[in-house]
Order: structure tokens, then C-alpha cells, then sequence
């Protein structure tokens, strides 16, 4: 990709030419016109002519192809940036293997009053335990350490950090010698995350961004809330994000709300909603998600955070004062609660008010088909992250061990979603699973389950547009004249249309169906490589030597 060289301005007009633009104004578009942050024109090469010598600027593409750039509708940016630049565990192969990267990593912070770390997951270990406390404390060398499992709705700590947080023996969740969980495992996260220095925090949060635009990513939805962050992490990362070049951060802030009061505080930190991790539960992995039926292997059922009167409250709360509610759901009798708490809500309210407030439901894995359509009755947008599947999924899977084979088969259902006219947001939950959007599309696509498998076509707007209407906007995350220019330039291989159904994806390569392609994800082929990254017309990554 090639480009002439010319001043830099919020306002000059560039013209892209030369490569494929994904486009439903043009499926063969191969040129677009951005001017003043937006899409202006999308057309073919010979029309291109027209604009070359009005424009301040000429991409030649170089044969790239150019699509809207992804949303991720679910991050944790400050954890995203401390797994990026810290303690990474994702990779330990087994106990022995994670200690000793607890040993390594100690020894080379010496000035760091707490560590951090994350991504153990045990299940994917031949001891299928996570370390005691002793032996973490012997690994650490008697320092306060924090790791959080995978799923970050527990953690293993040391003695030492546990000697920061007074009381904590005596809250919900405490274990002598096990991972904490709910209010024990907030406590020592909020000890953990409030020894980060100021600066610490914000170039975790650089990190995180500069990371996210680097793969395409135009726009985070970041999720937060008191049990998982704090007030000034929040607001610090919001400031960040206005202030330099970077991809979008649109803020929600995770706490309950009763009254106008309630909401203005919210509307005050610069929070669009009062959603994301609001918690109904936990997860799978930890035990915590809450179930109808209990575990395959624990005898209870998890546990539940939030009833469906309490629901109820927050939702009528946020739709008078015109913010979007929204709930962290993973177990099936927390979904149900969300559900009949948000009819409760619509029954005080009216349907029409809560449909057009567009409440969000994050997770959302264990769905029957009586919850998916109240999703679509409600008008509930399904913020979900393919990757849990691609992670967990399968009959010999995390999902399966913790609920068996044929509960396991039933999560995730993109397809039985789409078909009811549910809208998807996709994202990551990052750090949980990586920022990787292709991946995630790749993941919809390609579930472990088939009946669950959507189109790549279908995955990719989830991952697009699918974003932007979750926040209540309707006229982004597609490339079509007026659009904010927030866009992709891929080197990628041939574009393919990619279907569950063969004879759909047969009828849609013939060129008369006027369906634009997009990468081929099948599984081993190689994901598309991001050149360069634009928000509102400026350019956030550009790939080096490119």
C-alpha cells in the first residue's frame, strides 16, 4: 500500500483507490472519498478519476482490502494493558509450569509493591488445581500477588496481599485455601488495582488502545463498575481517550441505579449506561454462574447476585431517565431473572419504552428457547464473545466438564439468536479472551457446535455495525456516503463468501447476487493482516514498513 505524501489535517479530503472497499452502497466498490471524518462516496476505480485531482490525499491500496472497523462491545482496558505488559499465564502448561512464571516474573519487579497477573486456567492442566496458597506464597517469595483465573470471578492471592485487606476472611467467598470468590475476591481485586500508581494505570491503558487499533479496532466498549475497577480508572481512561488518537471509548459503569439521582451520577463519571458487568452472577469456570439444574461437577447451582424485583427496579429507573440497563447473565436461571425482570419492567413502563431504550444483556451463554424470544420480545441486544466457545466449547471442553456433554451443546446459540431477530454485539470480555476480531468472527462461524454456526457475513456485522447499534447508533460501522470514516486497510488473501449452508454460500459467490466477500476464515488459514486503522478520518495505526 502506497500513499502520496501530504499535510495532515483533521479536514483534508483523501481518496482510496486501487483495492476492494466492503460497502453495501457498492459490492465491486474498489475506490471511497473520506472527507471531514466521514465517508463521502464509495464507487469503482474508473469513477475514481473524477475525485484524483480534488483531493488532498491518494491511497493507493495496493489491492488491500478496506471494511468498517471493528467494535469489541465488551473490554476491560486497564486489565487488557496489566496482561499485555505484565504477568501473562494463558500459556502454562501445567501447575508447575504457571509457578515457575510466578518465580521468573517476582524476580524481576522488584519495585512493585503488589504483582499482577492473569489468565491461569486449571481446567487446561494435568492436576486440574489451581496452586494452594502456600505454594503460591513459596513462589512469590512472601510478596503480595494477584492472579485471577481466567474468567477474572476468582482469583489465587498470596498471604501478604491478604494481609492488605483487613476483614476479608470474614466476606462471602472466602476460602482458607481455594480461589475467592464474589465479595472476598472484589475486596482483594480493588486492594490489588488500587496499589497501581496513576502513571501505571495509564500506560496499561495506552497499551491497551495502541493494541486494539493495531487489529482493526476502531471503538472499545469499556465495561466497569465498583466491583471491578474504581471511579478514577474509569474517568482517567475516558479522559485518555478524548485526548490523543486512538480508538473510541464508549464507557459503561456497572451500578445499580433507583432514582434520576442515581442516573446523573452516572451520566457524571461519563458512563452512557448503567450496564455492562452488572453482576446477575458469575461464570462457569469459577463455580459462580447461577443454574437451574446444578453442576456436573459441584452439587450446588453457583450463585445469584441480583433477583428479577431488583432487575426490575434498575431497568424502570434507567428507562425514565433515558440510559440503557444492562446485565451481566451467564447461568440459565440468571438469564431467566434478567428476562422477568425486564418484563416486570416493560409491564410498568410499556413495551415500546424498554424496546427503545435497547438493554443489553452481556454473556447471555446458557439460553433456552423461551429466554431468546423474550430477547426478541424485550428488544435486548445480546453483547456475546465466540472465543468463550472456541476456549471451552466441545464435548471434552471446560463447558462440558462443568455441565455435561448435553447442557454443554446448548450454549452459545448465535444462529437460533439471529433467526429470532435478536441483535448481536460481539466482543472479547479482554482480557478474558484476546482482542482478535477476525478470530471472533472466525469463532461464529466455526462454532464447536454446528447447529450454532452463523454466516461469516452475519458474524462480521455483529462485530461491526452490530456495536455501534448497541450504544443507540444506527448510521456507523458500515462504510456508505455519510457514514464517520472509522475504517480497516487488510492484506488479506482472495475474499470468499463463507455460509453453515453450502448452497447458500454457493449462490452467494455467483456475482450476481451482489454480495460483497470478505476474508476466507476457515480454520488454519491465515487471519487478514491490519495495515492501517482510521477513526474519524485520522489514522490511529499505521503497520510499520507498509
Amino acid at each position: 500500500m502506497t500513499e502520496s505524501t501530504a499535510p495532515q489535517s483533521d479536514h483534508r479530503t483523501v481518496l482510496l483507490r486501487g483495492g476492494d472497499v466492503h460497502s453495501p452502497a457498492d459490492p465491486f466498490a474498489t475506490a471511497m472519498v473520506v472527507e471531514r471524518g466521514h465517508v463521502a462516496w464509495v464507487g469503482s476505480e474508473g469513477a475514481a478519476d473524477a475525485f484524483a485531482s480534488g483531493v488532498d490525499e491518494v491511497i493507493d491500496l495496493d489491492g488491500a482490502l478496506v471494511t468498517p472497523a471493528f467494535t469489541d462491545a465488551h473490554v476491560h482496558t486497564t486489565s487488557t494493558g496489566l496482561a499485555l505488559t505484565g504477568l501473562d499465564l494463558s500459556g502454562a502448561r501445567s501447575l508447575p509450569d504457571a509457578l515457575g512464571l510466578v518465580r521468573a516474573y517476582v524476580s524481576t519487579r522488584t519495585g512493585d509493591r503488589v504483582l499482577l497477573g492473569h489468565g491461569w486456567d486449571a481446567t487446561r492442566w494435568p492436576e486440574q488445581r489451581p496452586p494452594t496458597r502456600a505454594e503460591l506464597d513459596a513462589a512469590a517469595g512472601g510478596r503480595p500477588v494477584y492472579l485471577p483465573r481466567i474468567d477474572v470471578h476468582s482469583a489465587v492471592v498470596t498471604s501478604a496481599l491478604l494481609d492488605l485487606v483487613p476483614g476479608v476472611t470474614g466476606l462471602a467467598g472466602y476460602h482458607p485455601d481455594a480461589p475467592l470468590t464474589g465479595a472476598a475476591h472484589h475486596a482483594v481485586r480493588s486492594a490489588a488495582h488500587g496499589a497501581l500508581s496513576p502513571r501505571q494505570r495509564t500506560e496499561a491503558q495506552r497499551a491497551a488502545l495502541r493494541h486494539a487499533a493495531s487489529l482493526g479496532i476502531g471503538t472499545v466498549h469499556e465495561c466497569a463498575g465498583p466491583d471491578i475497577s474504581d471511579e478514577d480508572d474509569f474517568t482517567g481512561l475516558l479522559a485518555l481517550a478524548a485526548e490523543q488518537p486512538g480508538p473510541r471509548v464508549h464507557g459503561y459503569w456497572a451500578e445499580r441505579i433507583s432514582d434520576e439521582k442515581g442516573a446523573r451520577r452516572i451520566r457524571e463519571l461519563g458512563a452512557i449506561g448503567a450496564a455492562g458487568d452488572l453482576f446477575v452472577d458469575g461464570s462457569l469456570g469459577s463455580h459462580t454462574a447461577c443454574l437451574h439444574e446444578p453442576y456436573a461437577d459441584a452439587p450446588h447451582t453457583g450463585t445469584s447476585h441480583l433477583d428479577a424485583a431488583e432487575i426490575a427496579a434498575h431497568v424502570i429507573a434507567c428507562t425514565e431517565a433515558g440510559l440503557q440497563a444492562g446485565f451481566h447473565a451467564i447461568g440459565d436461571a440468571a438469564v431467566a431473572a434478567v428476562v422477568a425482570g425486564i418484563r416486570a419492567a416493560s409491564e410498568t413502563l410499556g413495551l415500546a419504552r424498554v424496546r427503545a431504550a435497547r438493554h443489553r444483556v452481556e454473556h447471555a451463554e446458557m439460553l433456552t428457547p423461551e429466554t431468546i424470544a423474550a430477547f426478541a420480545e424485550l428488544g435486548l441486544t445480546a453483547s456475546v464473545q465466540p472465543a468463550f466457545d472456541a476456549a471451552w466449547g466441545g464435548d471434552d471442553g471446560m463447558y462440558a466438564q462443568r455441565l455435561g456433554a448435553e447442557r454443554a451443546r446448548t450454549l452459545n446459540p448465535y444462529a437460533a439468536l439471529l433467526r429470532t431477530g435478536v441483535p448481536l454485539a460481539f466482543g472479547s470480555d479482554s482480557p478474558v479472551t484476546p482482542l482478535d476480531p477476525w478470530g471472533t468472527v472466525r469463532a461464529a462461524a466455526f462454532h464447536r457446535t454446528p447447529e450454532h454456526r452463523i454466516s461469516v457475513r452475519a458474524g462480521f456485522t455483529a462485530h461491526t455495525r452490530g456495536g455501534w447499534r448497541a450504544v443507540g447508533r444506527d448510521d456507523a460501522g458500515v462504510l456508505v456516503p455519510g457514514a464517520p470514516a472509522d475504517y480497516a486497510v487488510w492484506r488479506t488473501a482472495e475474499l470468499v463468501v463463507q455460509a453453515p449452508d453450502d448452497r447458500v454460500a454457493r449462490w452467494s459467490t455467483d456475482p450476481r447476487s451482489g454480495t460483497p466477500g470478505l476474508p476466507d476464515l476457515t480454520p488454519g488459514a491465515e487471519l487478514p493482516v491490519c495495515l492501517r486503522t482510521v477513526v474519524f478520518g485520522q489514522s490511529v495505526y499505521v503497520r510499520p514498513n507498509e
